[in-house]
């Protein structure tokens, strides 16, 4: 849509996203979550900790960061696409803006350069996190945009290179046919009556 659209494409990933939620009403004891000191440290064993922030581990750790960041992004004025809960937009000063989150990665898309800054500014004002710059990387993709042709490639060679390389084909030649060398195809080898469910 970025491509046909002609919008401008960035890339902002939030830091520890987990801890960065609010804890769920419903979490630990009467809303209070208690965890004893981490290992290593010298603590009185009795002791406990009362939780303000998710941690990475807790059950609804995950849950926890989606329903803050749905809240910031609904303070701003964001609805979903549809049914999925991972793809808002929003329109700001006449200039759409779509945004398509994965856990702490953002892609934000407008064709407003001011527009898209001032957004991607209030989400690392509310968040910690950082501007990676105009999308090139996602989700194990490779993204290339040609904003003059209007074009964008998607490619996924760093994946398949890593693929190859940890089950250890990477030494590998390829082969245009896979196929004995010098073998010699004729007419009359074949069946004359082949098997339907063999075509």
């Amino acid at each position: 849509m970025a491509t046909q659209l002609d919008k401008f494409t960035d890339h902002v990933d939030i830091s520890q996203a987990f801890v960065q939620g609010e804890l769920l009403p419903g979490d630990g004891h009467n809303g209070n979550v208690y965890i004893s000191a981490p290992p290593g440290y010298e603590e009185d064993p009795l002791d406990v900790y009362r939780l303000l922030k998710p941690l990475y581990g807790m059950p609804s750790a995950a849950r926890a960061w989606h329903t803050t960041m749905s809240a910031f992004l609904q303070r701003e004025g964001c609805e979903t696409v549809g049914f999925e809960k991972s793809m808002w937009k929003v329109t700001i000063d006449g200039h759409c803006i779509l945004l398509g989150a994965h856990i702490d990665d953002f892609v934000l898309a407008c064709t407003n350069r001011q527009v898209l800054d001032a957004f991607r500014k209030r989400l690392l004002d509310t968040f910690d996190g950082t501007y990676e710059g105009p999308l090139e990387h996602y989700l194990g993709c490779e993204i290339a945009r040609d904003l003059v042709a209007g074009t964008t490639q998607l490619s996924q060679t760093h994946y398949a290179e890593e693929a190859l390389r940890t089950f250890g084909f990477w030494e590998n030649f390829p082969r245009v046919t896979p196929m004995k060398p010098n073998t010699r195809l004729l007419k009359d080898d074949s069946d004359p009556s082949p098997k339907p469910f063999l075509h």
